[in-house]
């Protein structure tokens, strides 16, 4: 058969490209079956592994596609509009860039592995650098998940502290450190400490787990768990206080202190202070103005007020449900993981592997479409940044919007 040359041009082409080299391997196998004339009856079907490495094939790339569409544009929501430059949408741009990354990454290389009938066509050290980077935004999601849910404690908490403290230098430092503690948990498997290597059960260069005695896979999926754990802590945390802080105490009425009907002291209501700067009042200034415009200049934020509270506490459900994605897509790959660690000899359901492997992949590309769905303002940057076209179009009448199409 003549050689035949392509041109992949993303994702998709990609896909399309795999696709019909393997319609065109199945063609030839089945031909030269049939020509051969062995009897067997299975020369004109298509077997089950066909059909699986089709779905893969198809569900992978409608992944990849999805990740780095959706996160791109998160992050560029982020990066072009002003008013979501904050420490959560901070946090939220590493999230979203990562997973861009990933997807990119290291998505690719398992297309080819499906293709290649689960083999690693590639030498070894590209495997361990797959792998390198495959365990890496694993850790780097957990830790920056983890640090999340410690901001956001802190934010409804200890409001005072938060808006202090919280600029874009500590963000910066947070998300230096969290790439720093990935690194830490996924570079030494490289020198072989563990074992980075293909696993083809699940189409992928991956830490090879093992049995607790032969090495060191309990160490790295002990902290993962113990971060993934943590961070759920810290919303029970979160949930407990809003709880506790869901009615406000009842005022104690404290009767005013009166110095020539210029009521003072923790009952006065303020009545006094009006009339005076309305010029109703005679004498010294009360003493309730006295101080005021000291502790104005002084005063560098207010109490959490009410509409704060409801953004802080919209900002926390979306980042627990990223959170809670992250726990539900990953938890049925670390089970499997663990199963590998304590049990000797243990053999996993090749087609319970398959799924949370892909579950894992899945990950990186819900993330974006949840936070769209969750955050009002992220909608509204994207309505704005929308072409002219479609705002005045969806803004038009029915009737005019249909002679327009």
């Amino acid at each position: 058969m003549a050689n035949q040359s392509f041109a992949i041009d993303g994702p998709g082409s990609l896909l399309a490209v795999l696709a019909s080299q393997s319609g065109l391997a199945r063609g030839g196998s089945s031909s030269s079956s049939s020509s051969s004339g062995d009897g067997s009856g299975n020369s004109g079907g298509v077997s089950a592994t066909d059909v699986s490495a089709y779905f893969k094939l198809v569900f992978l790339g409608l992944i990849i596609c999805v990740s780095l569409v959706g996160n791109l544009l998160v992050s560029l929501l982020v990066l072009r509009d002003r008013t979501l430059h904050k420490a959560p949408y901070f946090f939220l741009l590493d999230l979203c860039l990562a997973d861009a990354v990933r997807s990119a990454a290291c998505f690719p290389f398992v297309l080819v592995s499906v293709h290649n009938s689960s083999a690693w066509t590639y030498s070894a050290l590209s495997c361990k650098v797959v792998a390198f980077m495959a365990v890496l935004f694993c850790f780097h999601a957990a830790f920056m998940l983890f640090c999340v849910a410690v901001t956001r404690y802190l934010a409804i908490t200890h409001h005072r502290f938060y808006a202090k403290r919280m600029t874009i230098w500590t963000c910066a430092a947070i998300i230096c450190m969290v790439w720093t503690l990935a690194v830490a948990m996924a570079f030494p498997p490289v020198f072989d400490v563990g074992t980075y290597k293909f696993i083809r059960d699940e189409d992928q260069c991956i830490f090879e787990h093992r049995y607790l005695k032969t090495n060191d896979t309990l160490g790295f999926m002990l902290m993962l768990a113990v971060v993934v754990l943590a961070t759920h802590g810290f919303y029970a945390k979160l949930l407990l206080f809003e709880y506790r802080h869901r009615k406000m105490k009842p005022v104690q009425l404290v009767p005013a202190i009166s110095q020539n009907w210029t009521f003072h002291g923790p009952g006065a209501t303020g009545q006094a202070a009006a009339n005076w700067i309305a010029g109703f009042g005679r004498g010294p200034m009360p003493p309730t103005l006295l101080g005021i415009r000291q502790n104005l200049h002084n005063q560098h934020r207010r109490l959490l007020g009410m509409e704060e509270v409801r953004s802080e506490r919209r900002l926390g459900r979306m980042f627990y449900t990223i959170t809670l994605l992250f726990l539900v897509l990953w938890a049925p790959y670390i089970v499997a993981c663990f199963w590998r660690v304590f049990v000797k000899s243990c053999t996993i359901p090749h087609r319970y592997l398959s799924i949370t492997v892909w579950m894992s992949f899945a990950q990186a590309g819900v993330n974006p479409i949840f936070c769209l769905l969750l955050n009002e303002d992220l909608r509204k940057v994207l309505r704005a940044h929308l072409p002219t076209y479609w705002r005045t179009k969806q803004h038009l009448p029915q009737d005019e919007a249909y002679c327009i199409m």
